[in-house]
């Protein structure tokens, strides 16, 4: 009578091990190739039939999960050391073998097209991508996907860096990547999920938008727009659809080849559709920090920018549970015809805006005022922002005692006829490149801006004009694509600056700097 009941209840123990019926899957970015965050716990999730057991392996440490009734599991690996590859199980009614895993540094690449922008199609692309064999930097590109709600999947691959993957990776994300993995000799595994043309509303999650009251009025008037604009579009295409349908019928009739139908209309692109379709999939992949470029498409609104980029990082930081996550942004480059006379920008107020967000901790920015280019918006040195955003991470992200930044603006004292500018991160000093200090304004009571002569002293600038003698205000490469020189002795470029609050008098506009007249914008082709 005994041994029946132990071997009943040994039978009841089996069948509650095993798994329901149903596969269990992963999400795109967990797969074969794949970079783990290193020196944290990793979060590793998935789907599977409600109730069936979920066991994760990698590196002889186990982990169980059951999937809940929305089919959803996850479990959180132990922390690991840099280093593999490493084989991952991933076992339920169906076993998952992930290989070539390797531990290390993870960083999203995100923001609008300069972001997206390949390494074939920028400075000495073709030599770059053919050296770029490094086995221990691992590649994963997002694919475009808008999404209304929050989406729990995106299409995408890991990939080992080879020339051919290299190509057509994000070249800022690339150069960055490739700094760190010689500075820090782990992998690093770089995630692209950048989409050209897309404004910061398109980024940021549509609670936080809707819970300010001024970013919520101008995102609900675009939208009603959209509708209005959708609704007349509609209307077209039943026209038209009414009209190829006479001419099908007519040509079915006599033998003939029937003309295209008419496409359908694509819903328009709305608030929060990127931040739905590319980011929230990725959340919560351990990640060491993010990289972003992205602000040409806002520039129209600068004053909306300052307030919706500190918003956006926060709503990412508080997706990923981590109040310090570092977050790294490059500040928008010189670009357009160089203005004779001192002017202002909202080019420069944009950039203005991007200087603000230093306030917010854990941020860093990486100046490219002097590496834009006149004619084009997608300037072709991106080496070198790679390399500025590198040095922001050694300091910020991994605590190298080193000079990361150009010259930040501090303060300002008035002598007399002359203003007199302290700065921070000014490094080993000052210095002009290039010759004469180029770049300063100077302005009276008046408003009215005159260019004006500084010369460094110690460690702050003395800047002053004849036609000023009650000086004000100073502005510093204040315009689209200014004449600037200010660097420190480290080689890195003082960002632009103002010292006055005044608003602008007569804003202008450059259609060219992406296909949006207002946010939020919508992505172009990339």
């Amino acid at each position: 009578m005994k041994s029946s009941f132990l071997r009943l209840l040994i039978v009841v123990l089996s069948l509650a091990c095993v798994p329901a019926a149903g596969e269990v899957h992963l999400p795109a970015v967990i797969g074969e190739n794949m970079v783990l965050q290193q020196g944290v716990e990793l979060p590793i999730w998935g789907w599977a039939a409600p109730g069936e057991r979920v066991t994760v392996t990698i590196a002889g440490q186990s982990r169980c999960a059951v999937a809940a009734a929305d089919d959803k599991w996850m479990v959180r690996m132990p922390p690991m050391p840099a280093g593999g590859p490493h084989e991952m199980t991933v076992a339920a009614s169906n076993t998952i073998t992930l290989a070539n895993v390797m531990v290390g540094e993870v960083w999203l690449c995100s923001g609008q097209s300069n972001m997206y922008w390949p390494v074939g199609k920028c400075a000495d692309g073709a030599a770059e991508a053919a050296a770029a064999n490094y086995p221990n930097i691992r590649l994963f590109t997002a694919n475009r996907q808008t999404a209304t709600q929050p989406a729990d999947d995106l299409r995408g691959r890991w990939r080992i860096c080879d020339p051919n993957w290299a190509a057509d990776f994000s070249a800022v994300g690339y150069y960055f990547g490739r700094q760190l993995q010689k500075e820090l000799n782990v992998p690093v595994g770089l995630i692209r999920s950048s989409v050209g043309g897309a404004g910061i509303e398109l980024w940021t999650p549509r609670d936080v938008l809707m819970g300010d009251e001024e970013v919520r009025a101008v995102v609900q008037n675009y939208e009603e727009g959209l509708a209005r604009m959708q609704a007349k579009k509609v209307v077209q295409y039943e026209q038209a659809l009414a009209a190829w349908q006479v001419e099908a019928d007519k040509a079915n009739a006599e033998g003939r080849e029937p003309p295209k139908k008419p496409k359908t209309p694509k819903p328009p692109w709305t608030a929060s559709c990127l931040y739905n379709g590319m980011i929230h999939p990725l959340e919560p992949y351990a990640i060491a920090g993010v990289i972003w470029y992205q602000g040409e498409s806002n520039t129209e609104r600068p004053e909306l920018y300052a307030r919706e980029f500190p918003m956006m990082i926060d709503s990412w930081r508080r997706a990923w549970g981590r109040e310090d996550l570092p977050l790294l942004f490059v500040q928008l480059a010189n670009y357009q015809p160089r203005a004779e006379t001192p002017t202002d920008s909202d080019w420069a107020r944009l950039r203005e805006a991007q200087l603000k967000a230093l306030s917010v901790p854990n941020t860093a920015m990486a100046v490219t005022i002097d590496i834009g280019e006149a004619d084009n918006i997608h300037p072709a040195n991106k080496q070198e922002v790679g390399r500025r955003l590198a040095l922001a991470a050694l300091k910020l992200a991994y605590g190298r005692d080193m000079v990361y930044s150009g010259p930040i603006f501090q303060s300002m004292t008035i002598d007399g006829d002359k203003a007199i500018l302290s700065f921070t991160h000014t490094g080993a000093g000052l210095t002009s490149k290039g010759g004469k200090l180029a770049g300063f304004a100077i302005a009276g009571a008046d408003r009215h801006f005159v260019w004006a002569d500084a010369r460094i002293e110690a460690d702050k600038v003395v800047v002053r004009s004849d036609a000023v003698p009650q000086p004000v205000a100073v502005r510093y490469a204040w315009a689209d694509n200014p004449e600037c020189n200010l660097y420190n002795a480290e080689g890195l470029p003082a960002s632009p600056f103002r010292t006055d609050d005044w608003p602008m008098e007569n804003p202008t506009t450059h259609p060219a700097a992406g296909p949006t007249a207002r946010p939020p914008s919508g992505p172009s082709s990339q």
